[in-house]
């Protein structure tokens, strides 16, 4: 670790009750335990001993406290001499692995049930070989002597409880697995299993539910196959059901989900704590499908449990297949370009890219500041939501909102989405001279979860008057729309500008991405790599050289051991 760590006062009250209720407490102890709890909430899953800050220039803060060890053997010594402090397996509240890694208690809990939940299903299945590869060149007949990634992901699927297909924007993944579970109604003969396809948010569930329903009709599959596809989608949070009350999930492993196929769309963005609970709730014959972009953005919360389980595929057994085709970017496309060089850490090569102007895919401005930037932006908001500001019905205005976003990486600041939000809103919704609220719907995105009314974090809807009466409208996962007062509104925000976090699960036409004037802790090559692969046809980057470059070098690391216990070398 390298920044300067300032311990939250959860993470210096957490460190105290550690030290107290120790009949033994080490020099080292408080430490350990602030720095596992400041780790956990920064995503991480564990703090590694072995990433410990240079004592000769502690970067820790407060600076009162006594330094923990300097030589990280004594250290290790002296946290496993505490009774807090336990090996894999014990009953503690914090957890010391063989590799250094110090946990909570919890976040050791709930890797050891993925590890255990994935490594259960990963093994081979016994299955008829022949009237498998009969299945396989009807849904994906050969081509040629190349390699078929997306065959070779439908064999992963149908011969391993567990897989997982990942692969960018328009690599075919959602067309994939509606063959692969075509392809399992087709072999599973009379019985044809219960299929639950879910995603970390609503937008991203209906943008799944959707490309389903697209591919199936293009595969034109009999009717009967066709009929016991999935007719909806859920978050994953719905699918388990939320205690109210009491918090939890309702299907865990005493009350085990019914379904028998299990896909899980954007997977990156489950967390540590959600995978656990999703694995412990389906049945032990249960199988699993994960679907994600393993460079696009972790969870919000910790882990990076997509990224972990790719990065074990090549010396475990857990089948990963990394689909490399595009079918929505050719040659010609500059996001494809410019994503595959800010993936790979080439950020003057993307710089490059960006400014010369070689694709009109890829649009680069120099940041502007105060009444400039303001000009400037209002120029670009208006012709991107030009047809949004003339939408007449709910319906037409959720369908433009598709077509463009302002995203920005900060909420804050004068680049971030709060002012950028004020500024659009004055610009396609002002309000009116005498008090009166425009006509013009204002898009609204929900920041918390609502159970009864069936709204979620992320979910987006347009405020419209009708009447005399305001309304939300929301677009249903099945098709349709739905609507309820703006008086039975939970908690949301305008949605003009997103943050790239926000952006995840959706895709727009056209992007006009917001970079800062200066280096945030924020900004990652992930981040960007991200707010790119939202566009589909065109992205705009407003920024500066310097800030753009050095977001490309920086990565998102997090300390986790799952990766080691799917490779067998940690228990």
């Amino acid at each position: 670790m390298t920044e300067t760590i300032k311990l939250s006062p959860l993470d210096v009250h957490f460190a105290d009750f550690i030290v107290r209720i120790d009949r033994s407490p080490s020099d080292g102890l408080w430490w350990g335990a602030a720095l596992a709890s400041y780790s956990a909430g920064r995503g991480h899953t564990c703090f590694n001993l072995f990433d410990a800050p240079d004592r000769n220039a502690p970067p820790l803060l407060p600076a009162t406290r006594k330094p923990p060890p300097a030589d990280i053997s004594q250290w290790l010594g002296s946290l496993q001499a505490c009774d807090t402090v336990g090996v894999p397996g014990a009953y503690t509240p914090l957890v010391l692995d063989p590799s250094g890694r110090l946990y909570l208690h919890r976040c050791w809990g709930y890797e050891q049930q993925i590890a255990v939940g994935i490594l259960s299903r990963s093994r081979p299945l016994t299955i008829n070989e022949t009237r498998l590869d009969a299945a396989l060149d009807r849904y994906f007949p050969p081509e040629g002597a190349a390699v078929d990634l997306q065959r070779f992901a439908a064999r992963m699927a149908l011969t391993h409880r567990f897989s997982v297909i990942s692969g960018g924007p328009g690599t075919g993944k959602t067309a994939t697995v509606a063959r692969i579970l075509a392809l399992l109604l087709h072999m599973s003969g009379d019985s044809a299993p219960e299929i639950a396809l879910v995603a970390p948010t609503g937008k991203a569930a209906m943008r799944l539910h959707q490309s389903i329903l697209h591919a199936a009709e293009r595969l034109a599959l009999p009717d009967e196959i066709r009929n016991s596809l999935p007719a909806g989608v859920a978050t994953v949070h719905r699918l388990l059901g939320v205690k109210l009350r009491t918090g939890g999930f309702r299907h865990n492993r005493d009350n085990r989900l019914s379904c028998d196929i299990l896909v899980v769309d954007e997977a990156s963005m489950v967390d540590l704590q959600l995978m656990a609970a999703l694995l412990e709730a389906l049945r032990d014959d249960a199988r699993v499908v994960l679907l994600g972009d393993r460079n696009q953005l972790a969870s919000v919360e910790a882990g990076a449990v997509l990224a972990d389980i790719c990065d074990s595929a090549g010396q475990a057994n857990v089948p990963v297949t990394q689909l490399t085709r595009s079918y929505r970017f050719g040659d010609d496309s500059g996001i494809a370009a410019l994503s595959r060089l800010i993936n790979s850490g080439e950020s003057a090569a993307a710089a490059e890219l960006l400014q010369s102007g070689r694709y009109p895919d890829i649009v680069w401005r120099p940041l502007q500041s105060g009444r400039a930037f303001e000009n400037s932006f209002s120029a670009a908001v208006r012709d991107g939501y030009a047809g949004y500001a003339r939408a007449e019905s709910p319906g037409d205005a959720l369908a433009e909102l598709g077509l463009f976003r302002v995203l920005s990486p900060l909420r804050s600041g004068p680049f971030g989405i709060e002012n950028l939000n004020r500024l659009c809103r004055n610009i396609i919704a002002p309000e009116r001279k005498n008090g009166a609220r425009s006509l013009r719907p204002l898009p609204i995105m929900m920041t918390g979860n609502n159970y009864e009314l069936g709204l979620f974090n992320g979910d987006t809807g347009v405020i419209m008057e009708s009447d005399g009466a305001s309304a939300v409208w929301f677009e249903n996962p099945e098709g349709g729309l739905r609507h309820l007062s703006t008086l039975r509104l939970p908690p949301g925000e305008a949605a003009f500008a997103l943050t790239i976090h926000k952006s995840q699960g959706s895709e727009f036409d056209r992007v006009l991405l917001i970079l800062p004037d200066h280096l945030s802790g924020a900004l990652s090559r992930e981040l960007l790599y991200t707010a790119v692969t939202r566009a589909r046809s065109r992205i705009e980057i407003w920024g500066t050289d310097e800030v753009f470059r050095q977001t490309i070098e920086r990565r998102t690391v997090r300390n986790s051991g799952l990766r080691d216990r799917l490779m067998g070398g940690v228990s």
